[in-house]
């Protein structure tokens, strides 16, 4: 019969590696979230490191519990995916018309919940060469599409002048040349004159095109861009 000691020394061993992967996974998730973070995204630096903790855990738990009552080692693993899928369509967001955000976001939590699985299997260097591939992903690929003007942002615009009919039909006037329809638009009415906000969508080189069309016009008393709203 084996001894205390020697039931001890496999409890610890058996505690320890699990400790070590757990630590493991939450430092993986951590880096991806902290860059997600950095970019002001909805699942930020503990949603990425909740999932690949939870991941590798609920991989751990799922053979272990197999190993105890002769079950399907792959059966609760198996059933991360599927609840991974309810949180990244839960940050899918369709607005009108056709722009669509929250895809990346949805993709990373997906690819970050598979390491966790890794790490939770003991696959630690599959897991952190594919945590790498991420983030040179976000990080390098994020600013070639920007250099390249590949990516649909929405971008905020701001003229001024005396009545808001009248800037709302410059303004549609100006964007009709590039078949181009506002998405939205706010007033607000001052003592001086009339602020009229409303969003574009298009690449950084379409927008520079809109910017110039609006900043050509007479019947603004200014023109300001109030930045873009990025989509993934």
């Amino acid at each position: 019969m084996p001894t205390f000691e020697h039931i001890g020394e496999s409890l610890n061993m058996v505690l320890g590696v699990s400790v070590v992967r757990l630590i493991i996974a939450a430092a993986l998730g951590g880096a991806i979230g902290l860059e997600r973070q950095l970019k002001h995204r909805p699942a930020g630096l503990r949603t990425n490191m909740f999932i690949c903790l939870g991941s590798a855990m609920f991989t751990m738990l799922s053979d272990e519990l197999a190993q105890d009552h002769s079950g399907d080692h792959t059966r609760i693993a198996a059933q991360i995916i599927a609840g991974i899928g309810f949180i990244g369509a839960g940050s899918i967001l369709h607005r009108k018309g056709e722009l669509v955000s929250g895809l990346t976001t949805a993709a990373t939590l997906f690819v970050v919940a598979s390491i966790g699985m890794a790490v939770g299997g003991g696959l630690y260097l599959t897991a952190t060469f594919a945590t790498g591939i991420i983030l040179i992903a976000l990080f390098l690929l994020g600013a070639a599409e920007r250099w390249l003007s590949l990516r649909v942002m929405e971008f905020t615009y701001e003229v001024t002048g005396q009545n808001a009919d009248d800037l709302l039909m410059e303004v549609n006037r100006i964007l009709e040349a590039w078949h181009i329809m506002i998405r939205s638009n706010r007033i607000a009415r001052t003592q001086k004159h009339v602020r009229v906000q409303f969003t574009v969508t298009g690449t950084r080189k379409e927008q520079r095109r809109y910017l110039h069309g609006l900043q050509q016009s007479s019947a603004f008393e200014s023109v300001a861009a109030m930045g873009p709203t990025e989509t993934e």
